[in-house]
């Protein structure tokens, strides 16, 4: 795909659904008690792979552009996969169905793409396991593929390592399966997404500070869920907008939930020139439309509690920081190391080779903005998250910015560069 220098942005669009929402949907959908219907529902390569998982659990899900509609058969109403588990690149997907499935009356196997097959399942493993799951790393490292024997789990209270809201929502739907009370306390909060939606469907679930606690064996019922719009899609409109000079661009139906916003929080800390419109809220999540016009960026430093809050942005905040006045250092994100791909390293390689002055640290970066960025070649690495910074880049670098293997876009927001280009 080939960026050309923008010289404003001037329009509206409207972001696909937020994807760890229409994730869960389709998962607590699938065992509660009735029709589900999910409005805004994220055609994305990740989503679509949950889909399937479900029906190979014989889930009857139908699929109609933005709405699906799933037929629920309870909490223990899943049936013997009639093949392999196949989550393709989403790591949602492999770590959330985990929960499900080590409580189950069946064994399942559960494989991905060679990124899934690399990246780290112990932080999964070691909670299910202390519940009496018997999960296995078939290759004995740790990562997919994973056989997973289904049995009767053990309520625990689990003190988690990392703050991520995919270990915290596997701990909580292995807890729907246990004999007692299942609780996960995190070092810092990570986005609430099940637990809010587990207490609409009917789940008794308590939260305090960092803690959340699940009952077990509730009788969960359908219900009707509009997916906000994905702010860490969104993101990259917002950053667009805010460094294209002359550019006012009106993103609506954003997410705005409180574990999710981070990015706002720091383009705000930049000086940023955003505002909130149309506030509502759907199912416990806040929404709003975003008007971004362009500013003035200043540097400024992310560290500490926020990082869960904007791990998945810290990429195009990367991109917001090169092109800030002074210098912005980013800590304790080590956790990008072990994403779709290593985002730490591939962010500072790459923007260094656009003239951007920075460095890399073990846990983040330091960047001193300010510099011209130059158009060049970069390589996605099949990183749908790094293909839509660089893309945003691009839209300010001297000269033609090309994306290599761009198609990995198709994983969270189908139609990022169509939307993109209809701003110009």
């Amino acid at each position: 795909m080939k960026i050309l220098n923008a010289k404003s942005l001037k329009g509206e669009i409207n972001i696909p659904g937020d994807k760890s929402i229409s994730h869960r949907g389709i998962m607590l959908g699938a065992i509660a008690h009735g029709i589900t219907r999910i409005s805004n529902f994220l055609q994305g390569a990740d989503c679509l792979s949950t889909i399937d998982c479900f029906r190979k659990m014989g889930i009857d899900i139908t699929n109609e552009e933005q709405k699906v509609t799933i037929h629920g058969r309870g909490i223990n109403g899943l049936k013997h996969p009639t093949s392999t588990l196949d989550v393709g690149n989403s790591g949602t997907t492999t770590r959330l169905i985990s929960g499900i499935l080590a409580g189950q009356s069946f064994s399942s196997k559960l494989t991905g793409d060679e990124s899934i097959c690399s990246r780290p399942m112990g932080r999964i493993i070691t909670p299910l396991t202390d519940m009496g799951a018997d999960i296995i790393s078939e290759n004995k490292n740790n990562c997919a593929p994973l056989i997973i024997h289904g049995k009767r789990l053990t309520g625990i209270h689990y003190n988690s390592p990392v703050a991520s809201a995919q270990v915290k929502s596997c701990v909580i739907l292995a807890g729907l399966y246990a004999d007692g009370p299942t609780s996960i306390t995190e070092p810092a909060l990570s986005r609430n997404h099940t637990e809010l939606m587990l207490r609409h469907f009917g789940a008794q679930i308590e939260t305090h500070d960092t803690t959340a606690t699940i009952l077990p064996n509730p009788t969960l019922h359908g219900l009707d869920i509009v997916v906000p719009g994905d702010i860490s899609s969104a993101a990259y409109f917002i950053a667009a907008a805010l460094i294209v000079p002359n550019s006012e661009v009106l993103i609506k139906n954003v997410g705005i939930n409180a574990t999710r916003d981070g990015i706002l929080r720091v383009c705000k800390s930049m000086g940023a020139n955003i505002t909130y419109l149309n506030q509502k809220e759907s199912a416990g999540e806040p929404t709003a439309d975003l008007l971004v016009k362009y500013s003035n960026l200043e540097g400024t430093i992310i560290e500490g509690d926020i990082i869960p809050t904007l791990i998945d942005e810290i990429p195009i905040i990367a991109i917001l920081a090169a092109v800030a006045n002074g210098t912005t250092t980013i800590r304790n994100a080590e956790e990008l190391k072990v994403k779709e791909s290593n985002r730490l390293d591939i962010m500072v390689a790459e923007l260094a080779a656009m003239n951007v002055d920075i460095e890399g640290t073990a846990d983040g970066m330091i960047i001193h903005g300010g510099t011209p960025l130059l158009g060049k070649e970069v390589d996605s690495r099949l990183d749908h998250r790094i293909a839509m910074s660089f893309a945003v880049a691009g839209l300010i670098a001297e000269g033609t910015t090309r994306i290599l293997r761009s198609e990995c876009v198709d994983i969270s927001y189908p139609n990022f560069f169509k939307d993109l280009q209809s701003l110009y």
